[in-house]
């Protein structure tokens, strides 16, 4: 699995414990999971709201450059709202190992949006280190409890297919988009450049292809 760690410029001084925390994840649990780091980094001077953030993730998995996101803002809400507004991501907001893991197990999302600044505290590391394992502990969708397992994969792939019905797909709804926000997230280098190298949808990928980028960055 390609893990993207990604998260808005709100909280990009978690950005290093949020990807830390991560490959500490694939370690523990002896995955192979590639995990990437789009940012925000700290060092990074252009600003990216959770909305921004949501249409650049969006981009992510609905062009096949990634399998999963973990994703953030200051509360978690905001960040898992916008993602599942857009086409390709079922975003599960999770606080708690708890959360997580249930996530993971029943409704076999393809991103996770975290609270990084509301209720951090001085144990957020730790808190968050343990709802990353239990996010990654088995298999994605397998059901739970054991008991109920099989109605609850049915519940799952049923949600997936009424989504696949009410949402349209990216390059239908992308000339949609308010423009400003069209080229603020393809300003995104790093989701940008890896969309081309690592995607593997051609409709999503003529997308950027289809726009110019000038060196400074402006569409």
């Amino acid at each position: 699995m390609r893990i993207g760690v990604i998260q808005a410029s709100s909280q990009k001084d978690k950005n290093d414990v949020l990807y830390r925390c991560t490959c500490q994840t694939v370690k523990k649990n002896g995955r192979e999971d590639t995990v990437i780091n789009f940012g925000r980094f700290p060092d990074e001077k252009i600003s990216f709201s959770y909305v921004e953030t949501a249409l650049s993730i969006s981009l992510l998995l609905s062009s096949g450059a990634v399998d999963f996101i973990v994703t953030g803002c200051s509360s978690g809400q905001g960040m898992m709202l916008a993602c599942n507004s857009l086409p390709g991501v079922l975003c599960g907001f999770v606080q708690t190992p708890q959360d997580a893991y249930l996530f993971g197990r029943i409704n076999g999302g393809n991103a996770v949006s975290l609270p990084l600044g509301l209720n951090y505290g001085w144990l957020g590391e730790i808190n968050l280190q343990c709802t990353l394992d239990k996010l990654f502990e088995g298999a994605f969708g397998c059901g739970y409890p054991p008991e109920e397992a099989e109605r609850k994969r049915r519940d799952t792939e049923a949600l997936k297919r009424i989504g696949a019905i009410t949402k349209r797909t990216l390059t239908e709804t992308w000339n949609r988009y308010d423009p400003a926000l069209v080229r603020k997230a393809l300003c995104w280098e790093k989701v940008r450049n890896h969309v081309l190298q690592s995607g593997t949808q051609e409709d999503v990928l003529s997308i950027i292809r289809n726009h110019e980028i000038k060196p400074d960055g402006i569409l």
